[in-house]
């Protein structure tokens, strides 16, 4: 016999506890249906457990580091890695007791625990012995860290962004596979603990997706911390090693192998979608070639009555993302209506530190655009704050469309960045020209401050 519910809601990530909690309080029957645990990546394996470690990081470098600032320590600078990761499980465990103390006491919602599967368009089983239906089915299962296909890797204990943060010690030597997001905040996190790390990177440069000098600019800046870059190559093969594991890398089409010797391996080259378990072809749910689940602006599948929020999605891939998918249907369904994914301007940090900060268009896009494109730009340098803190690495850039006024994009490398950049996004979703800000007053001393300052030097952008 199947249970029939008004909803069923698979994966309890940054989207789907919310919108299960605000169903069930409208009357309607819910069940939320995880295979681990409530809070999805951001709070067991991604943005609260790695952030929690990158602050202890980060207070490891600045001990290190005090007589920049005129103080003076005594004696060695060590890590305390049993009471670092505890300190980030307590944090996890806090987050994670929440949300169970929370929707576990919701009326109306059930919390299934187990893996769920599609028999059907309308029926999900879990764990092969609960059979349910229900009338709208949501998807919410993110994504997980992708493993390449290198020869011997399947043989060595190598680590993923999900097992990198419960290593036993402190790895000796890391080599990082994977420059770009998740692979830097790993690198610099473990330098600052003590680690020797060396990043490998199939493309030319770290950061792809940002503008050419951006990634210069971070990689100058993790450089200078003693991270190694091994940057236009390739893994070709990877083994156990003297105790700890190797790998032979070489330039695309080359013959030519450089071995690196380390004792720990992470692999950081990318993440996908968790569609395979669910087995979607039974419910008639399109896929894109990449096996994100395909939404259409409101994150309805090809089947109208299957929605898809958060990473699996492929429309954001971060937590502020999917927590806005939430809003998204929960405003179709039971709100207003008229919110709609095209609406959303893109912004995400990098919390390599100093964190870089990003919303609406690079330079690359801008150009790309065909656009009549001012810019503003200012070093860290130049920024008070900054040289008061005693962290001037990076600067700020501002993109301007110059007909419409409108401020089109946003890069910022350097400290506070990931809260300065707020103050654009917002102009932007006002849909402000940009004098609106330019004529704004911000307190001092702050980094904000100058922003109004970059677009009072606004330049046609060549």
């Amino acid at each position: 016999m199947s249970d029939h519910f008004d909803e069923i809601i698979i994966g309890a990530g940054q989207s789907g506890p919310f919108l299960a909690e605000k169903l069930a309080n409208s009357g309607r029957r819910v069940a939320l249906v995880e295979r681990r645990w409530l809070g999805g990546t951001c709070v067991n394996d991604g943005c609260m457990p790695t952030k929690t470690m990158i602050a202890s990081a980060r207070a490891a470098w600045v001990v290190r580091n005090a007589g920049r600032w005129g103080v003076r320590t005594s004696g060695e600078v060590t890590i305390d890695w049993p009471a670092v990761k505890a300190r980030k499980n307590a944090v996890i465990a806090k987050s994670r007791g929440g949300l169970e103390s929370w929707l576990g006491n919701t009326k109306n919602l059930e919390i299934v625990l187990g893996e769920g599967q599609f028999l059907d368009a309308r029926t999900v089983v879990v764990s092969g012995d609960r059979t349910m239906t229900a009338d709208r089915i949501f998807l919410n299962t993110g994504c997980k860290p992708i493993v390449p296909s290198i020869h011997g890797l399947a043989e060595i204990p190598f680590l993923t962004s999900e097992t990198m943060m419960d290593v036993p010690v402190v790895p000796r030597h890391l080599i990082v596979l994977g420059g770009s997001y998740i692979g830097l905040e790993f690198a610099q996190m473990f330098r600052r603990f003590g680690s020797e790390v060396t990043v490998v990177e199939r493309g030319e440069r770290i950061a792809a997706r940002e503008d050419e000098d951006v990634s210069a600019e971070l990689q100058r800046i993790l450089e200078g911390e003693g991270i190694a870059f091994r940057l236009g190559v390739e893994v070709r093969v990877a083994k156990a090693a003297d105790g700890g594991v190797e790998i032979a890398v070489g330039a695309p089409r080359s013959e030519s192998l450089v071995r690196i010797a380390g004792s720990h391996v992470l692999v950081a080259v990318g993440r996908s979608p968790s569609t395979r378990s669910l087995r979607l072809e039974r419910a008639g749910v399109e896929l894109d070639p990449r096996g994100y689940v395909q939404t259409d602006d409101e994150l309805r599948t090809n089947v109208p009555h299957i929605f898809a929020l958060g990473d699996v999605n492929g429309r954001g891939a971060f937590t502020h993302t999917s927590y806005d998918d939430f809003h998204i249907v929960l405003a179709n369904l039971l709100g207003a209506g008229g919110r709609r994914v095209s609406q959303r301007i893109p912004i995400y940090a990098l919390y390599v530190d100093p964190p870089l900060a990003r919303c609406g268009m690079n330079v690359a896009q801008a150009r790309a655009s065909g656009r009549r494109v001012l810019v503003g730009r200012r070093p860290m340098s130049r920024v008070g704050r900054a040289n008061e803190r005693g962290e001037s690495d990076g600067f700020m850039q501002v993109l301007v469309d110059a007909d419409t006024r409108k401020i089109l994009g946003a890069t910022l490398l350097g400290i506070e960045a990931d809260e300065a950049i707020h103050g654009i996004v917002d102009v932007m979703y006002a849909d402000a020209p940009y004098e609106v800000l330019m004529r704004a007053v911000h307190a001092h001393p702050t980094v904000s401050e100058l922003i109004p300052t970059i677009l009072e030097s606004l330049a046609p952008l060549v």
